[in-house]
């Protein structure tokens, strides 16, 4: 399947997860075997040759990280909700365009020095990308770029990521 043919799989929902937003659904892409290989294939010629490790943010970011690695060789390190792990290297704080969130990062699965390419579904205001960015960085990991199927341009995300290499299988 064609890369385009494969992103019009996303499905736009209004007014989720409250009224003004408009939400992407990826899960009819997910769910399209020929669309989910086309959108795994585009993602890994994005990712830098010299990464080492692959960082999927929760929870679609989670998939996409994994469907890649596998395809690259890389292992991938997942960035959670609070919470969700026994054992936190570090925390950071971020806004979203509809609230507060934060980020974890599981101890013991990076090591310093170590190049990591950050992968996730869509790119909006970039508070997540930005918190992941900040995690990673915190314990002294370098990121080699970002990586998203979707970039909504409107929302300006690409501002908070300023100097950081940002690749989008689509901006709209």
């Amino acid at each position: 399947m064609e890369l385009d043919k494969a992103l019009d799989l996303i499905a736009d929902v209004p007014d989720f997860p409250e009224p003004g937003v408009l939400f992407r659904d990826l899960s009819p892409l997910f769910a399209d075997a020929a669309g989910f290989k086309a959108v795994t294939d585009a993602l890994a010629a994005t990712v830098d040759p010299g990464a080492e490790l692959l960082a999927g943010v929760e929870a679609r970011g989670f998939l996409l990280a994994a469907a890649v690695g596998y395809s690259l060789g890389l292992g991938v390190a997942l960035i959670r909700k609070p919470g969700k792990l026994p054992r936190v290297a570090g925390r950071v704080g971020y806004t979203l365009e509809y609230g507060t969130a934060t980020v974890e990062l599981p101890e013991g699965v990076v090591e310093p020095g170590q190049r990591v390419a950050v992968l996730d579904d869509v790119l909006a205001t970039g508070g997540t990308v930005a918190a992941t960015c900040k995690l990673l960085e915190d314990v002294k990991v370098q990121v080699t770029g970002v990586s998203v199927v979707m970039e909504l341009e409107a929302l300006d995300g690409r501002s908070v990521l300023e100097g950081r290499r940002v690749e989008a299988l689509r901006v709209c």
